[in-house]
């Protein structure tokens, strides 16, 4: 058996087995797979796992079952099949992230847990990076230049390399909310080495927002968008969510 490699950072599939090393045993759907680092990690810890990717080809865990799927799609899966679903570098690749999530809570049990991953387009670098070019580090321009040269460097995976949706903590949560979900907690995938340069900016930002209403700032989440995990956080957002109503 080839060994995969993981086509996410490394600290993103640390962070999904730390969420999960001490949760109880059971069925997981690993989506997109990739080669199926992720999964490998995830059959060691004694988990059930199961794939699901566009690329189905390029999976090199021969003994686990992976089928083709799509996120935009209805998932090849029946209702309540699994006890978590793990979602990392997947959402900003797919039109439609709504229909992601509703996919997400019809194959959940009821209790079952979510964890899914989105760059962080919040942290305080991009945001400055947008006030300054308009656009993040994560989401640049795809004009038909930028696109060729994407298709020339992947070929038939040059979808896997898009990163057409700018989905951020915000809009994460409301889709999470919306469907049934109970957020637990946000994580980072690790902390960037020069965040340090922005402490006092995040402090004054922080500051700012302390002049709203305890109410305005409950009804915006000011409170979690300005939170070290978001505005000081690294390149990835990592949520932990429970079904509550399936």
């Amino acid at each position: 058996m080839q060994t995969p490699v993981a086509l996410a950072h490394e600290a993103i599939h640390e962070t999904a087995e730390k969420i999960l090393l001490t949760a109880e045993r059971g069925k997981v759907l690993d989506i997109p797979a990739g080669e199926g680092a992720l999964a490998l990690r995830l059959i060691n810890l004694g988990f059930e796992v199961y794939c699901c990717d566009l690329y189905t080809e390029f999976f090199k865990l021969p003994e686990t079952e992976i089928k083709p799927g799509n996120l935009d799609e209805k998932l090849p899966y029946d209702n309540n099949s699994f006890d978590y679903v793990v979602c990392v570098e997947g959402l900003e690749h797919i039109e439609n992230p709504s229909n992601a999530f509703r996919e997400f809570a019809r194959i959940l049990k009821t209790g079952g847990t979510l964890i899914v991953s989105v760059p962080n387009i919040m942290n305080i670098e991009e945001r400055l990076k947008w006030l300054f070019n308009g656009y993040t580090s994560h989401f640049k321009p795809l004009s038909g230049e930028a696109l060729d040269g994407i298709e020339k460097e992947h070929g038939a995976m040059a979808k896997m390399a898009l990163h057409i949706n700018p989905i951020g903590y915000s809009e994460v949560r409301y889709l999470l909310e919306k469907n049934g979900f109970e957020l637990k907690k946000t994580y980072l995938d690790k902390p960037k080495k020069n965040s340090w340069a922005y402490f006092p900016l995040a402090g004054l930002i922080k500051l700012a927002a302390l002049f709203s209403s305890p109410n305005k700032r409950k009804s915006r989440w000011t409170d979690e968008l300005n939170s070290d995990e978001v505005l000081l956080g690294g390149n990835t957002l990592i949520f932990e969510a429970v079904l509550i109503n399936g």
